[in-house]
Parts: structure tokens; sequence; C-alpha cells
């Protein structure tokens, strides 16, 4: 399997999960606009990766 292919795979569920909050977001919040998705996006694109790592389940390409 090809590194690029390994990385994928050990990131792929961590994208599925950021993905669902996002959804979870926007269904309970209801109709945003384009702003505040983006926002939201990109509060989920850095908070994620930074709670995984600190409860310490972070995939080794997000180690530092």
């Amino acid at each position: 399997m090809s590194s690029a292919t390994e990385k994928v795979r050990r990131l792929a569920p961590h994208w599925a999960v950021m993905f669902v909050a996002l959804a979870v977001v926007e269904r309970v919040l209801g109709g945003l606009g384009l702003a505040a998705s983006l926002l939201i996006v990109l509060g989920i694109a850095v908070a994620y990766p930074v709670a995984v790592r600190t409860l310490g389940v972070a995939p080794p390409v997000w180690q530092r």
C-alpha cells in the first residue's frame, strides 16, 4: 500500500466525524448563510484536530 493510500485510510474516519459534526451543527442551527457556514467549517477544521491531539487519539499524520 502506498504512503498516500495509508494516510487517506488513517484520516478517513476523522474526516467522516468532521463531516457529521458539520451536518449536525447545520441541522441544529438551521439554514445559515454562506459566510456563517464557512466560519463553522473553519472552526471545525481547526478545533477537531486540536481536540483529537489533546485526547491522544490523533492519527500519526497529525502528530507534531
